[in-house]
């Protein structure tokens, strides 16, 4: 018998725009799927707000998102993953799938050098971040990079530019790039000023995110438990167009707009509604 939830949709959250994204890597590989964004600008970021304020604001917008009903959840966002995961889980019927540092997938690699993940400083101080360093650190030297107010950069839609490059510059300015073999991502924002970061600390470091991983675990979870929408739409060449819902606390219409123009500038064009709210 067919699952009668297969036709909802699959809720993602982030306190802004960083979340977008891993909503754009989910889209590529799972382009039958409906979607539904909520971005929490009111309150962004969440990286510098104590753990406890963060997993109040990652529990309501959960809860928000059950509300409306979606098959499954993820949470798009390493520092509300660290603060609130384990809550979240408990309350939801449906999968839940957080994000954590590709910490693992850097180790992996075996290059000859340090690894640095660039994350909030609320995602370098929570105990789950803290369990993935102690589990991989036999094998690598693993260097917290914390990257305090860059979110807030990039949610201004500075992505390029001066002000970027003269953050990264000024963070990097203290590392010895000779000891360093990959740079980890361990902040969805981040992604997004991905080749920004690859020329700050040039070709020879890898640079890693969690992104593609997690939109994996997303197909992997839907197909265990039977939640595939496997209707074909088919894709064009040129983009890929998918229905999602946006749900904004904050400055609405602006947030939308640059969402809108990141999935477009991943290839995919949105069918989508607009709902301000909180």
């Amino acid at each position: 018998m067919d699952n009668p939830n297969v036709k909802l949709s699959i809720g993602v959250f982030d306190s802004g725009i960083g979340g977008i994204s891993v909503l754009a890597e989910i889209i590529k590989i799972l382009p039958s799927e409906e979607f539904i964004y909520f971005a929490d600008t009111l309150h962004a970021p969440y990286g510098d707000k104590p753990e406890g304020v963060v997993r109040a604001l990652s529990i309501k917008a959960a809860e928000f998102l059950s509300s409306i009903g979606i098959k499954c959840l993820v949470v798009a966002c390493n520092t509300a993953t660290g603060a609130a995961i384990n809550e979240i889980r408990k309350m939801c019927v449906f999968p839940v799938i957080g994000m954590e540092p590709a910490v693992k997938p850097a180790v992996e690699l075996a290059l000859n050098g340090k690894i640095l993940v660039m994350a909030t400083p609320l995602t370098l101080k929570s105990k789950k971040f803290n369990e993935l360093i102690r589990h991989h650190k036999h094998r690598s030297e693993i260097v917290p990079l914390p990257c305090p107010g860059l979110v807030e950069i990039i949610e201004k839609g500075h992505i390029h530019g001066q002000e970027i490059e003269d953050y990264l510059s000024r963070i990097f300015s203290t590392v010895d790039k000779e000891d360093v073999s990959s740079v980890v991502l361990g902040c969805t924002h981040y992604v997004l000023i991905k080749e920004e970061i690859k020329k700050a600390v040039g070709k020879e470091i890898v640079v890693i995110d969690g992104n593609y991983g997690t939109a994996k675990q997303v197909r992997t979870v839907l197909k265990d438990e039977r939640l595939l929408n496997v209707i074909f739409r088919e894709r064009s060449e040129i983009s890929l167009k998918t229905n999602i819902r946006f749900f904004i606390s904050g400055n609405g219409k602006e947030v939308t707009r640059r969402c809108r123009q990141l999935l477009q500038n991943e290839g995919i064009i949105c069918e989508s509604e607009f709902s301000h709210c909180g």
